[in-house]
């Protein structure tokens, strides 16, 4: 049992990496973590030790996100009139910003399916394989993808003028 915490332990900061971009919300994703770490201890039993336990994790968290994203488009929570955005703050005007906030944005606006492997390849490091069993796909789809994810990301942001500029 303590080694099988400690393995979890582990995967916290990859998880909550994952989350927020998935979410792209610190709070819903540190939410997203706390719901797949209980998940997880309450249903040890279900985990088998032929499998890695990181894999394991990221399919508890992946699942839980998928389940609330359900929720959400069959309900979506009206928002005060006073919580909507204001003016927007002013972007700082340096160029590794601006592509960074442009690619997050580009990512935001790619298919779930699309976002969740190139997050699982790309910023979790994982390989195929692990990626595939997490999303429960077959590799060769994994890898269909990937590749429509990163075309989409290239069209998104290679422009011959940014879509985000410096406000004053």
């Amino acid at each position: 049992m303590s080694q099988f915490l400690d393995e979890i332990e582990e995967c916290v900061p990859a998880l909550r990496r994952y989350a927020r971009a998935l979410t792209h919300d610190p709070d819903l994703a540190d939410d997203l973590v706390q719901d797949c770490l209980e998940r997880a201890i309450r249903k040890r039993g279900l985990w088998r030790p032929s499998g890695s336990v990181r894999s394991w994790m990221f399919r508890i968290l992946l699942n839980i996100h998928r389940n609330e994203a359900r929720r959400r488009r069959r309900a979506p929570a009206p928002l005060p009139l006073d919580a909507l955005p204001g003016d927007p703050p002013g972007l700082d005007a340096q160029p590794g910003r601006l592509a960074l906030a442009e690619t997050a944005r580009a990512i935001q606006e790619l298919p779930m399916e699309q976002r969740e492997a190139l997050l699982l390849v790309a910023v979790e490091e994982m390989s195929y394989a692990e990626a595939a069993a997490v999303l429960a796909i077959p590799i060769g789809t994994l890898m269909s993808r990937l590749g429509r994810a990163r075309a989409a990301l290239r069209r998104l942001t290679e422009t011959g003028t940014p879509r985000l500029r410096s406000v004053k």
